[in-house]
């Protein structure tokens, strides 16, 4: 039998989202809410097939064609949510963001008092490829935490672990140095699932006191002061995205670069594109034990 045509074009979600307008979810919403148009007509389902976003309007204003997809590191300090705005009228991440930064939106989330590495994006379809599972990009944090842990118990938790039936995937865990009851652990995980480093922590036994997140695939920390945003150089961007699209179907570790290397972790420094206040100078981290 003959094959039917292909379709063609991308789904109005996907081309709004890669051109910064929100992401999928949200655009799914707008749609719902008739404020996304085409030649004026209001749009029934995000599955409309389009060539390009020629003639669409989003509250009546004309969507522009994606530029390239941009990504920015943002060191997130504790006492920000990780959302546009808060109902209960709690400061978020675009409180502190600078005014001449484009409309980004958050890789992932940080909790209210969860500080460290934020990546940014202009694009949506970015957004998704650094979020899935499925693409395997490690997330490093560093757990202070208080309470009795040996170095075998968090080494068992390579294989996984089920939390009140919510299974978690493989994390491995060291634990870096340890005062009286009070220990740093470093945690490098690929699923991101909401809490869970401390969920698991707190399964262990531990009291968790402070998260920072240090690295999110190649990107990296380092000296970034609280509150400061710097843009991911583009080469450097396309290289990565070039071995994110070659890599998401290989298993086991190791598939990406370990923090500690990476875009801003080594090289040329990047200059600050803005710091919301000077604040206090980082704190030193403690080393390897």
């Amino acid at each position: 039998m003959p094959r039917p045509p292909a379709r063609e074009g991308q789904r109005i979600a996907k081309l709004l989202a890669r051109a910064g307008i929100a992401s999928r979810r949200e655009i799914e919403r707008m749609i719902a809410e008739g404020r996304v148009a085409i030649g004026g007509r209001p749009v029934e389902t995000p599955a409309t097939l389009l060539a390009s976003l020629h003639g669409v309007t989003v509250d009546g204003k004309p969507v522009k064609a994606a530029a390239p997809a941009r990504l920015f590191l943002f060191h997130k300090p504790v006492g920000l949510l990780t959302t546009e705005r808060d109902p209960r009228g709690r400061p978020t991440i675009y409180d502190r963001l600078p005014n001449d930064l484009p409309r980004v939106v958050p890789v992932g989330r940080l909790d209210l008092n969860t500080e460290g590495l934020l990546l940014l994006t202009t694009d949506g379809e970015l957004k998704r490829q650094l979020e899935l599972p499925s693409s395997k990009v490690e997330r490093t944090y560093r757990a202070r935490a208080f309470g009795d842990v040996s170095q075998e118990r968090l080494e068992a938790l390579i294989e996984g672990i089920e939390i009140d039936g919510t299974r978690y995937g493989a994390i491995d865990a060291n634990l870096e140095r340890r005062t009286g009851r009070n220990a740093w652990i470093e945690l490098r995980l690929t699923e991101g699932k909401n809490r869970e480093v401390r969920r698991v922590l707190e399964h262990l036994g531990l009291k968790v006191s402070r998260l920072i997140r240090t690295a999110y695939g190649p990107f990296v920390l380092a000296d970034l002061p609280a509150g400061t945003v710097v843009e991911v150089r583009q080469h450097d961007l396309v290289a990565f995205r070039k071995g994110l699209r070659a890599s998401p179907s290989r298993d086991g570790e190791g598939d990406h670069p370990k923090g500690g290397g990476g875009v801003i972790g080594r090289g040329r420094r990047q200059r600050p594109l803005h710091q919301t206040s000077p604040g206090p100078p980082p704190r030193r981290k403690p080393g390897r034990h």
